[in-house]
């Protein structure tokens, strides 16, 4: 029989979930099924080749065998869900390279999976909708699919529990190409994209911190003055939030003066003006 020699290769992301994490993926749509389960993630900046989705299988392959005879070597039964899943991510493929592998398309357009044994994935990034579903991945596009996912990412809501760790990755991938010698044009346009967004997001960080620091100090001086804080107290905080600070240090300063009374007036009146 012909030996087969086994050759080293490498796995660009070899992705494997906590099992004791209790966080919700599907936020993160398309990103959060690849996150479901064991993975091996292979980015490509330009389009994959068939040499190269071959490579990809062959490394899934050697993977999965060295799965299935630790599996036997423990004497434990393996489920097909247990196996490693490919996910080949490449901003763009023809039809006819496509069709070489004989692909099923997703429910989505842009996803292409091979027969189920073969568990494995294809995303054609630029073929995938502008959907909330597909911004992570869109992210790793390239021209207007990745300036468009970046807008979409700029306009989530401040408090998406992604939107921060998002911006921060991205901005590290900023700093790392911005030391990297042979940037191209594309990299460079990349980088000034994100300054500006990344620079806005550090300036609502701290009037964030600014805000709790002196919703902070009212309370301490609420508490310190009447004793506690009810529904009342509790209601004109986010309203003195508000005032300037030379404002604030005035009524702070007569605040040891005023019955809860005067001071409730006080605050009504600053409000009128």
């Amino acid at each position: 029989p012909k030996r087969v020699p086994a050759e080293v290769r490498e796995i660009d992301v070899w992705f494997n979930p906590s099992p004791t994490t209790s966080e919700d993926v599907t936020v993160l749509g398309l990103l959060g099924e690849v996150a479901q389960t064991t993975a091996i993630i292979e980015p490509y900046r330009n389009p994959a080749t068939v040499d190269e989705l071959r490579d990809c299988l062959l490394k899934l392959l050697v993977v999965i065998g060295e799965v299935q005879r630790e599996a036997k070597r423990n004497k434990r039964q393996l489920s097909d869900h247990e196996l490693p899943q490919l996910w080949v991510l490449t901003p763009t493929a023809s039809s006819n390279l496509l069709s070489k592998f004989n692909p099923i398309e997703g429910e989505i357009s842009g996803i292409y999976r091979l027969g189920e044994a073969l568990r494995t994935t294809v995303v054609v990034i630029h073929q995938l909708p502008r959907t909330p579903e597909t911004l992570w991945l869109r992210l790793l596009g390239r021209g207007r699919v990745k300036s468009q996912a970046i807008d979409d990412l700029e306009a989530l809501p401040v408090n998406h529990p992604y939107r921060e760790n998002t911006l921060e990755l991205l901005v590290s991938l900023q700093r790392n190409l911005s030391i990297t010698e042979d940037v191209d044009e594309e990299d460079r346009e990349f980088i000034m994209r994100l300054a500006p967004i990344f620079n806005q997001e550090k300036e609502e960080a701290k009037q964030e911190g600014l805000q709790e620091g002196r919703r902070q100090m009212l309370e301490n001086l609420l508490l310190a003055r009447f004793g506690e804080l009810d529904e009342e107290l509790e209601g004109v905080i986010p309203l003195l939030c508000t005032v300037t600070p030379q404002t604030l240090a005035t009524l702070a300063l007569s605040l040891p003066n005023l019955s809860r009374e005067e001071f409730l007036q006080q605050v009504q009146d600053l409000m009128q003006q």
